[in-house]
C-alpha cells in the first residue's frame, strides 16, 4: 500500500493555509472546531460519467495504447484537456447546459446534501493533473451548481514540496493533511468508482487508525470513522467522430514533438479491416435474431449476437471480386430460406439474393447469417453446416443489405515503406498472409456460368452447382452501441466489457524519458472483441456519415502533423463497428 509522501504527517505544519494551497476553489475554509465530517468526492465516472476510448472503433491493443501516460510525448488520454473538453457537443455548447445527462445524479444529490450540512466539508478530490484540467473541472462543477469546500487535482509537487509516485499516493497524502488538520472532525466518507482504489483507500484507513490508537506510530487526532464507498461507474464514449479527430489531434502534437525534439517514434491511425461483407441494418439483425432457437437455459452471457452480415471475404475485398458484387455501397436483397444448429455452438441461417439471378460472392460454401455464437465457438464453422432446415412461411421474410466492411481503427509507429494495402493489417504475418489470399480466391459466386476448379472458386449461373467455400467470417461484434445522435449530444454507449478502463489513477511513474511509447501486439484475435447484445443502436447511415466526416478531417489535417491511417481505395467510405 502506498502511504503519504516523504513522512508527510511527520513533518509538515497543518493549518487551514497550508490545506487551502492543495485547492483550486479559491474558498475561505470553515473554522477547524466547526468541522465534524469530511466528505470526499472522486471525479471521473463517480461524480461525472467521464468518456472512454470506444472499443467499437479503436482495437483492443490501441485502447489500452491511448491510456498509457507514455503512449504520447504531450500526454495520452487522460492528460489531454481537449478530451475531456470534447464531451458532449464540445465546452462551449455544454456549458450553458451544465453537460446534461453527463452526471451521476445519485452523487450529485449527495454532494448538494454535503453543502447544506453545515458541520461537513465537502471535497472534490481527481488525479487529474491539476495545471491540465484545474480551469476544466471548475467550471464543469460550477455550471452544475456544485459549491465544494475544496477542488483538489493532483500538482506536480504538493504544499510542502512533496512528490508523488502515482495518483493514489497523492490521494492519500491529501487525505492525512486534511484529517490532521479538521483534527475535531469524527468520520470522513469517500466515494471512489474503481474496485482497487476503494481497496486502497480501506486498507489506508486502517493503518491510520492503527496509528492512531499507538499501533505502530504515535496518535496525532485519534481514531476517525472512516467508509469508502464503491460508486458504479457510469462511463461513456464521445462522438465517434469526435473522437476520432481529438485522437488525431494528440498525434498531430506528439509527432511535432518528435520532430522538434529528434527523438522518439512519429505515430499514425491506421485502418484495420476484418472482413467485407453485405452488412445489414439493426432492424433486420433484431429480426434475423429471432430465427436463433437458443436453449432457454443458456445465459447470454455465454453469447455472442451476431446477425450482422453475409460475408463475402474476411479481410480486405480484392477489386475484381468488389467489382462483381457492385462495389462498395452496393445494395442486395437477401431471402431466409432456411436455419440450423451446429454443435450447439452456431446458429445460422442461409439465405438467397433476390431476384435469384443477381451477382454475390461468398466464401462460405452458401450465403449464410451467423445469427448467435457460444463461446469458444468460431464463425468460420457456420461453413461445415451441411443440414438445414427450411424456415415456415411466416419466417421466410426478406431484408436489404448493403456492400461495405468490418472495420476499427489502431494506432501504430508511422512506416513510409508501408503501402496502402499493407497498413490495413496489424502486423507483417497477417500482410504476407492475406497477400497469397488477394491472388488466389476461395469461395462461392452466382454471376451466370462456371464451376468451381482447383482454387475451390465457383461462379453459379443463377441457380447453379456450390463449389466447397474454404473461407470463414470474422464476425465480430462489439457491446452496447452509440447512444449518442450524429450532432453528439447526450452520452454515447457505455463502454464495452473486457476492456476495463485505466484511468490515470493506474498509471505509475513514467516508464523512460527517450520520447518511445511502449509497444503493443497489435494482433487481434477473434475473442478480443466484446459480444454484442441483443438490443444495440448503430445505424449504418450514421456511421457511414461518420466515417466520411472522420476522412474530411483527416484531408484538412494532411501536413506537418502527421496523417491519419489511409484507408483502402473503394472501401474508405465506410466504417462499420458493432
Amino acid at each position: 500500500m502506498a502511504g503519504p509522501a516523504n513522512g508527510y504527517a511527520n513533518g509538515a505544519q497543518h493549518t487551514l493555509t497550508v490545506l487551502n494551497r492543495w485547492s483550486v476553489a479559491n474558498k475561505q475554509l470553515p473554522p477547524v472546531d466547526k468541522i465534524k465530517a469530511l466528505h470526499v468526492y472522486d471525479f471521473d465516472n463517480t461524480l461525472f460519467n467521464s468518456p472512454l476510448p470506444n472499443p467499437k472503433l479503436w482495437n483492443g491493443p490501441t485502447i489500452g495504447f491511448l491510456q498509457t501516460q507514455d503512449t504520447f510525448a504531450t500526454g495520452g488520454w487522460w492528460h489531454d484537456a481537449r478530451i475531456l473538453g470534447a464531451t458532449g457537443e464540445g465546452v462551449e455548447k455544454e456549458e450553458p447546459r451544465a453537460w446534461e445527462g453527463w452526471w451521476n445524479e445519485r452523487i450529485v444529490e449527495l454532494i448538494e446534501l454535503s453543502m447544506q450540512q453545515k458541520d461537513a466539508l465537502a471535497i472534490l478530490l481527481t488525479g487529474r493533473g491539476q495545471d491540465n484540467f484545474a480551469g476544466l473541472v471548475k467550471k464543469m462543477v460550477a455550471s452544475k451548481g456544485l459549491d465544494f469546500d475544496l477542488i483538489t487535482l493532483k500538482p506536480k509537487s504538493g504544499p510542502s514540496n512533496e512528490r508523488f509516485s502515482n495518483t493514489m499516493n497523492f490521494k492519500q497524502t491529501f487525505l492525512e493533511s486534511l484529517m490532521e488538520t479538521y483534527k475535531y472532525a469524527d468520520e470522513i466518507k469517500v466515494y471512489e468508482d474503481r474496485i482497487r482504489h476503494v481497496k486502497g483507500f480501506r486498507d489506508y484507513f486502517t493503518e491510520y487508525n492503527r496509528r492512531q490508537n499507538g499501533i505502530g506510530g504515535e496518535p496525532t487526532r485519534g481514531p476517525i470513522t472512516a467508509e469508502v464507498i464503491q460508486v458504479a461507474d457510469g462511463a461513456t464514449q464521445l462522438d465517434p467522430v469526435n473522437e476520432t479527430a481529438e485522437v488525431q489531434r494528440l498525434i498531430n502534437d506528439h509527432n511535432t514533438f518528435v520532430g522538434k525534439a529528434k527523438r522518439g517514434t512519429r505515430l499514425q491511425i491506421k485502418k484495420t479491416v476484418f472482413y467485407t461483407g453485405y452488412l445489414i441494418n439493426n432492424t433486420d439483425t433484431q429480426r434475423l435474431l429471432t430465427l436463433a432457437q437458443l436453449p432457454q437455459n443458456m445465459p447470454d452471457s455465454e453469447l455472442k449476437f451476431l446477425a450482422n452480415n453475409v460475408l463475402i471475404t474476411p479481410r480486405p475485398c480484392p477489386d475484381s471480386i468488389l467489382a462483381k458484387v457492385g462495389g462498395m455501397g452496393s445494395k442486395t436483397t437477401w431471402e431466409v430460406t432456411g436455419t440450423a444448429v451446429y454443435e450447439q455452438k452456431i446458429w445460422a441461417a442461409c439465405v438467397r439474393p433476390v431476384p435469384e439471378t443477381k451477382n454475390y460472392y461468398t466464401e462460405n460454401p452458401m450465403p449464410i447469417v451467423v445469427l448467435a455464437l457460444r463461446k469458444g465457438a468460431r464463425p468460420i464453422d457456420a461453413g461445415k453446416i451441411q443440414n438445414w432446415q427450411p424456415v415456415p412461411p411466416e419466417k421466410q421474410f426478406v431484408f436489404e443489405s448493403t456492400v461495405g466492411e468490418k472495420v476499427l481503427l489502431r494506432i501504430e509507429e508511422e512506416n513510409p515503406a508501408e503501402n496502402e494495402y499493407e497498413s490495413l493489417f496489424p502486423n507483417k504475418e497477417l500482410k504476407r498472409k492475406h497477400d497469397g489470399d488477394m491472388r488466389q480466391s476461395s469461395g462461392s459466386y452466382n454471376q451466370g456460368h462456371g464451376r468451381g476448379g482447383s482454387h475451390k472458386e465457383n461462379y453459379n449461373p443463377g441457380r447453379g452447382g456450390r463449389g466447397r467455400g474454404g473461407g470463414g467470417g470474422n464476425q465480430r461484434g462489439g457491446r452496447g452501441g452509440n447512444r449518442g445522435n450524429s450532432g453528439g449530444r447526450g452520452r454515447g454507449g457505455r463502454g464495452g466489457g473486457g476492456y476495463g478502463y485505466r484511468s490515470l489513477d493506474d498509471v505509475g511513474e513514467r516508464g523512460s524519458n527517450t520520447g518511445t511509447p511502449p509497444t503493443y501486439n497489435a494482433a487481434v484475435a477473434y475473442e478480443d472483441f466484446p459480444p454484442l447484445q441483443k438490443q444495440y443502436q448503430t445505424p449504418q447511415q450514421l456511421v457511414q456519415q461518420q466515417f466520411q466526416q472522420y476522412q474530411q478531417f483527416q484531408q484538412q489535417q494532411q501536413g506537418k502533423g502527421g496523417n491519419g491511417g489511409g484507408g483502402k481505395q473503394g472501401g474508405s467510405g465506410e466504417l462499420q463497428y458493432f
